[in-house]
């Protein structure tokens, strides 16, 4: 068994390596680091098998956004494989009825109007509300879904659309735990990530101030810190719940 612990880190939708960028410079040193590439994957399951994919024997998983629902299905595949969980800025309820057509009208815009148009409309209510302006904040995260395509995007949002619910794996979980959240994240909220917390036995929870969903480009030195302590290099505690 290697001495080193093994972190894939799972990405959300339309994100890739870039959105992790500083968190993987801060653990690279401590751990060996691996991203997931879910460009291809039309469904949460088959992102699993990537994200179990990605190293040989325990992992310990970072999962994002549609990253964490992604790391609830891996510990529901792999319970004995994962050594640690982070799950940030993130859900496990299926998907509400509600949201759906949401989703498949964005789908339709980047089909019809692009991925520019796409980051435009979609982006700014995913960052604090102060920062919808922030051209050093906006600019890279556009940057991002813009080498993406519509395909993948549609792709994702199938697999998000159609997501198991993760309720039953919640009181399952053995391993420690550390539940992340941007306080001003406005698609997946503070009380959400509360009653997912309290759902897990010994899970932590942090809250990452000033933040909105896109905590770790928002704010990278509080989630890094976070990171490190979570896999036991010890660093000052500044944010907690």
């Amino acid at each position: 068994m290697t001495s080193r612990a093994q972190i894939a880190f799972l990405p959300g939708l339309l994100c890739d390596a870039s959105v992790f960028a500083s968190q993987i410079a801060a653990l690279s040193p401590h751990a060996d680091v691996a991203v997931a590439d879910f460009a291809a994957e039309d469904s949460i399951a088959g992102m699993a098998r990537a994200a179990l994919a990605l190293f040989e024997g325990k992992l310990s998983l970072v999962g994002y956004s549609m990253g964490g629902r992604v790391a609830l299905e891996a510990v529901r595949m792999a319970p004995d494989r994962i050594e640690r969980l982070c799950l940030m800025d993130t859900g496990f309820a299926p998907a509400r009825e509600a949201e759906l057509p949401g989703r498949r009208k964005l789908v339709d815009l980047a089909n019809r109007e692009g991925m520019q148009a796409l980051a435009s409309q979609w982006l700014p209510p995913m960052v604090h509300p102060a920062r919808e302006n922030d051209a050093g904040l906006m600019g890279p995260l556009a940057d991002m879904v813009l080498r993406a395509t519509p395909a993948q995007h549609a792709r994702q949002i199938q697999a998000l659309i159609e997501r198991p619910d993760a309720t039953p794996v919640l009181p399952t979980i053995r391993c420690p735990t550390l539940v992340l959240v941007g306080r001003q994240d406005r698609w997946a909220t503070l009380a959400q990530h509360e009653a997912l917390a309290a759902a897990i036995p010994g899970a932590r929870l942090e809250v990452i101030e000033e933040s909105g969903h896109f905590s770790p480009v928002e704010q990278p030195a509080a989630v890094s810190a976070a990171l490190l302590r979570w896999i036991g290099v010890d660093v000052p505690e500044r944010q907690s719940a």
